[in-house]
């Protein structure tokens, strides 16, 4: 069987007024650290064969003309991880820029995995950067799954401005899973991007949960430990269900079939309320594929870059 695909592109009729909640510290979004990241050699790494081949990623770390960094950057007075991905050699170039949201909870050093993907996105003329959330990488803070450490996400927008070879009028929002409804939040909060893509994202948080209970209530646990008193509250705001009226960014929504992670009716129930609301959007189900699409990779990405560019001013 095929993959679904479906477009529905309007204009919607009355426009939400965005809601900005960017934080007020003057020196949120800059940069206080930079490092060329440092890869290690494919055998060295567990894991990655399950992602993608060798060649795949010696392309990636090898490619003379681009380069990945670790940036470090202050945001609410802590001091959180992000990765550049962009030319070697910008030459005086400003290059529309992805802003990647990462999926899972807290997370080590991780781009060696996200460097084919990454270089997926730059050969298509793409600057790209990736906020790893505080807690992350050995930073300090808690990361709230969407709480506070939304800060980190749109404290990603100075740092952009800041670097001379980012085109800040073509910004745009790639998210996986978690990261998917990290990007839902930074639409609602007036984020600037031209339009944004997910995969796999979860649109109903409580659904989420109660598909799963014996994965996500220990986790629940360890993250919100008022989770039984302020319940309605932390659901609401991590469930875009809750809030599509306030998504006034065109987006692209991708899902697999299969996935068990997440559900593919979480994706098919915004794209309903999108419908609904006369917003600008694209429908992807790849057939028989998982939460990550991992048979798809390059035709998911090739999706997303499409619709970017198909947004580029």
């Amino acid at each position: 069987m095929r993959n679904i695909f479906f477009t529905f592109i309007f204009v919607a009729a009355n426009i939400f007024p965005s809601i900005s909640l960017f934080a007020q510290n003057t020196d949120d979004g800059k940069i206080l650290e930079r490092e060329k990241y440092q890869f290690a050699p494919f055998e060295r790494v567990k894991g990655l064969e399950q992602l993608f081949s060798k060649d795949e990623y010696d392309s990636a770390v090898n490619d003379s003309a681009f380069e990945m960094e670790r940036l470090k950057y202050s945001s609410d007075n802590l001091q959180v991880v992000a990765y550049l991905y962009k030319p070697r050699n910008a030459g005086g170039k400003k290059y529309p820029t992805i802003i990647f949201n990462r999926g899972g909870y807290i997370r080590g050093n991780m781009g060696y995995e996200l460097a084919p993907f990454f270089h997926r996105l730059a050969l298509e003329g793409f600057v790209v950067i990736a906020p790893l959330y505080r807690q992350s990488d050995g930073t300090d803070g808690k990361d709230e799954v969407g709480g506070a450490d939304m800060d980190d996400l749109m404290n990603i927008l100075p740092l952009a401005k800041s670097l001379e070879f980012v085109d800040a009028k073509n910004l745009f929002m790639y998210g996986e899973s978690r990261g998917g409804m990290m990007t839902f939040q930074a639409l609602r909060n007036g984020f600037p991007v031209n339009a944004a893509a997910t995969f796999g994202g979860f649109t109903d948080f409580e659904a989420l949960i109660n598909e799963q209970p014996d994965l996500y209530n220990p986790l629940i646990k360890a993250i919100w430990a008022d989770f039984d008193t302020k319940k309605d509250e932390i659901v609401k705001t991590r469930s875009v269900m809750a809030w599509a009226d306030k998504i006034n960014v065109p987006l692209l929504l991708m899902h697999g079939s299969a996935d068990k992670s997440v559900n593919p009716i979480q994706t098919l129930n915004l794209a309903q309320l999108l419908q609904k609301s006369k917003k600008e959007y694209e429908l992807i189900i790849f057939n028989g594929d998982n939460h990550t699409l991992t048979k798809n990779q390059k035709e998911r990405d090739a999706k997303a870059i499409t619709w970017f560019k198909k947004h580029l001013k």
